[in-house]
C-alpha cells in the first residue's frame, strides 16, 4: 500500500505533523487559520480535515478557533482496496498499519509525551509566577544568621584541610578501585533507566476509536477495526487495552479516499469553548461568520438576531477593541444570553438589547457592522434594515 506524498511526519526540527477535523465548508478557514495563527507549512486538506506542520506549542494550538479536534498525525495512507479482496486479506493490511513502521508510532508518541510535559511545566510555571511575592521578614536577623553560619562554616573548613592531609595517600591508593566501581555503577544506571523506559512503554494503556465511511463501511464495522488494530498494538508493543479511561487514545478513519491514523491532543475537543456556558449556534461556525465580517478595531457591532450570544462571544474573545451590541425579541433567548456573558466575563464588553431587527438599525445607526445569521427569509430582512 503506497503512502500519499507528505503524509509521514516530519521531525521535529521541521516541525511536528498534524491534522484536524472540521465542519463542511469550513477546511478554508482552518487553512488560513492554522497559516496565519500558527505560521504553519505544508498546509493541505482533504474533505473533513485539514492537514499541517507546525512548530507551535499546546498553548498556540489550542487557540485554533475554526477545528473541532486536534490530532498528531502518525499515518496517511491511500485508502483499502475492498471490492475484490477477502476479509482476512484486509485484516492484513490493517494490521500492518503498525507492524510495517513501528518507529513512526513510537516517535509519534514520544512527541506527543514531550508536547504534554512541556504544556505542564509552563502551566506549573505560570502558576508560580502568578502568586505574590512574600514579604521579608526579619532582615536583621537573617543576615546575623548567615554571618555566623559563615564563621562555622570557615572553623569547619580548617578542620577539614588538616583532615585531609591525613587521607590524601589512602586516597591515591584506592583510586583505581573507586574508577572501577564508578564504571559499573553507571553501566547499572543505564541498564536501569532502559528498563525503566519499557516498562512505560508496557504499562501504557490504550484504546481504538474508529470511523468508517465508504465502501469499506459496507464490509466492516468501526467495531471489527477497532478490534483488529487493538490486537495489534498489544502484540507490536506490549499496550494493555482500557475502554474506560485509557492513557492514550489512537483516532483511524477509513474510507474510500484516504487512512488516517491520529492520536488526539486533548481529551476535549476544541470547539467546546469552556468561556461558553450554554451552547446556541456552533462556535466554530459563529467564529468563522465573524471573522467574514473584518471586524478592525474601534468599531461597532451588531448582530439583530443574537439569540444565545454565540457570534457575540466568539468576535468579542477574538476582537476585544470593539463595541458589541446585541439584540433579540425573545426574552428567553436573551437570558441564556446574558448568562453567557456573565460566565465568560464579558457583560461590560457587550450590551444587550430586547428589539426587532429593524429597531435595531435605527439604533445602531447606518455605520455599524451587522453580524447577521442568513436563514430562512432573514436575509431578506436584514437588507430591507439597512434600507431603511
Amino acid at each position: 500500500m503506497a503512502a500519499v506524498p507528505g503524509g509521514r511526519r516530519s521531525g521535529t526540527a521541521a516541525g511536528t505533523r498534524f491534522f484536524c477535523t472540521a465542519g463542511r465548508g469550513l477546511e478554508p478557514f482552518l487553512m488560513r487559520e492554522v497559516r496565519s495563527r500558527l505560521a504553519a507549512t505544508q498546509v493541505e486538506y482533504i474533505s473533513g480535515k485539514v492537514f499541517f506542520t507546525t512548530c507551535s506549542d499546546l498553548n498556540m494550538l489550542k487557540k485554533l478557533k475554526s477545528a473541532e479536534r486536534l490530532f498528531l498525525l502518525i499515518k496517511k495512507q491511500l485508502p483499502f482496496n475492498v471490492s475484490s479482496v477477502s476479509k482476512g486479506k484486509i485484516f492484513n493490511e490493517m494490521q500492518r498499519l503498525t507492524n510495517d513502521d513501528p518507529e513512526s508510532w513510537l516517535n509519534a508518541i514520544s512527541i506527543w509525551k514531550n508536547l504534554l510535559e512541556l504544556d505542564a511545566k509552563k502551566v506549573k510555571l505560570s502558576q508560580k509566577n502568578a502568586n505574590p511575592l512574600k514579604r521579608k521578614v526579619g532582615e536583621n536577623d537573617i543576615i546575623a544568621k548567615k554571618l555566623k553560619t559563615a564563621q562555622m562554616q570557615e572553623i569547619q573548613e580548617n578542620k577539614e584541610c588538616q583532615m585531609e592531609k591525613q587521607i590524601e595517600e589512602e586516597t591515591l591508593e584506592q583510586g583505581n578501585f573507586t574508577t572501577k566501581r564508578d564504571k559499573s555503577q553507571e553501566e547499572l544506571q543505564n541498564d536501569v533507566a532502559e528498563a525503566v523506559d519499557t516498562q512505560k512503554q508496557n504499562d501504557l494503556t490504550f484504546r481504538v476509536s474508529c470511523r468508517c465511511s465508504g465502501a469499506i463501511a459496507k464490509t466492516f464495522t468501526a467495531q471489527e477495526v477497532g478490534r483488529v488494530i487493538g490486537i495489534a498494538l498489544m502484540k507490536q508493543f506490549g499496550w494493555k487495552a482500557d475502554l474506560r479511561n485509557p492513557n492514550l487514545e489512537i483516532f483511524i478513519h477509513l474510507s474510500d479516499i484516504y487512512c488516517v491514523v491520529g492520536i488526539p491532543v486533548f481529551r476535549v475537543p476544541l470547539a467546546r469553548r469552556a468561556y461558553i456556558k450554554t451552547a446556541g449556534l456552533r462556535s466554530t461556525i459563529a467564529w468563522a461568520m465573524a471573522s467574514l465580517a473584518e471586524i478592525k478595531a474601534g468599531a461597532v457591532v451588531l448582530d439583530p438576531m443574537c439569540g444565545l450570544g454565540t457570534i457575540l462571544l466568539e468576535a468579542a474573545k477574538e476582537w476585544p477593541d470593539v463595541y458589541y451590541m446585541g439584540a433579540d425579541v425573545s426574552d428567553s433567548q436573551l437570558l441564556g444570553a446574558c448568562d453567557n456573558l456573565k460566565a465568560a466575563g464579558l457583560k461590560d464588553k457587550i450590551e444587550l438589547l430586547k428589539a426587532s431587527v429593524i429597531e435595531c438599525f435605527v439604533l445602531a445607526g447606518p455605520s455599524c457592522c451587522c453580524l447577521a445569521k442568513i436563514t430562512t427569509g432573514a436575509l431578506k430582512v436584514v437588507k430591507r434594515a439597512a434600507s431603511l
